[in-house]
């Protein structure tokens, strides 16, 4: 199982095959791979068409295979669809926001490293098939980020799971750290780091900083995402080449109400 607590080694495993990444194109993206501009929005800022379509390849090479996303259907089409319409019931919100959330649990595990193995079935044949490598955690970046957390609880029921709370400064308005609490060898571990609406990515750059503090390297963090801004995407990356970004969709509009409708504090 890849969720037991036992610690893991510090070799990297390259096993994951890179997924197809997919952006959502609108007029107000600049693809050229010499001068991209990639703002971010959010729902209140831009008054705008959502419709999915492939990125540009130039984009795709200048972000590279760190950022990964949710082979597209239409059930996350729909479940996309459910969670950014205003008219959308709490209910009914927090129900598809927790489907989505287990989709992109389940996908960030398939990421871990896994060796393979051989086990006996109960009619006496061997299978050969594979298990994932021991010593993983989880991270919620608060309050959104705890959203996330029951979804991988649900995928491995004795995970640890770490906290950070980052908010801005009032006077500066940069990120700052109030609370941060780790397991004590998460040096060691593989680390699914969950926040799920990547705006500007100035909370989770924080965030990470914080986690390579305690001695953890970015190469052994998944960034578990639902929605992400082109921005927000590449300004993680392009602070931590090494981190590795699992999110449903890339778009310059975020929805950023996730939060606030999850909980319900809108």
């Amino acid at each position: 199982m890849p969720c037991h607590n036992q610690q893991i080694s510090s070799s990297n495993s390259d096993h994951a095959v890179m997924k197809q990444v997919r952006f959502a194109n609108n007029g107000s993206v600049n693809v050229n791979a010499n001068n991209i501009s990639l703002g971010a929005h959010t729902d209140n800022e831009v008054d705008t068409k959502l419709n999915g379509s492939e990125v540009n390849e130039d984009l795709q090479i200048q972000l590279g295979p760190q950022l990964k996303l949710l082979p597209l259907n239409d059930q996350i089409r729909e479940l996309q669809t459910i969670i950014r319409d205003k008219s959308t019931s709490r209910g009914d919100f927090v129900f598809c926001a927790d489907r989505l959330i287990r989709l992109v649990v389940e996908e960030g595990l398939n990421q871990l490293p896994y060796t393979e193995c051989s086990v006996t079935t109960p009619t006496g044949h061997k299978y050969e098939g594979v298990k994932f490598e021991r010593g993983n955690c989880g991270v919620s970046i608060m309050r959104s980020g705890e959203a996330m957390e029951q979804g991988l609880r649900d995928c491995c029921r004795s995970i640890r799971i770490g906290k950070i709370l980052i908010q801005s400064d009032e006077e500066t308005q940069k990120a700052k750290v109030y609370y941060a609490k780790f397991p004590p060898d998460i040096y060691r571990r593989k680390v699914l780091l969950m926040y799920p609406i990547l705006s500007t990515g100035n909370t989770v750059i924080e965030a990470v900083r914080v986690l390579i503090e305690h001695g953890l390297q970015p190469r052994h963090i998944i960034l578990l995402s639902l929605f992400s801004t082109p921005h927000g995407a590449k300004s993680i990356i392009q602070e931590f080449p090494d981190i590795t970004i699992l999110t449903t969709e890339v778009h310059p509009v975020a929805p950023t109400h996730f939060g606030q409708r999850y909980f319900g504090t809108d």
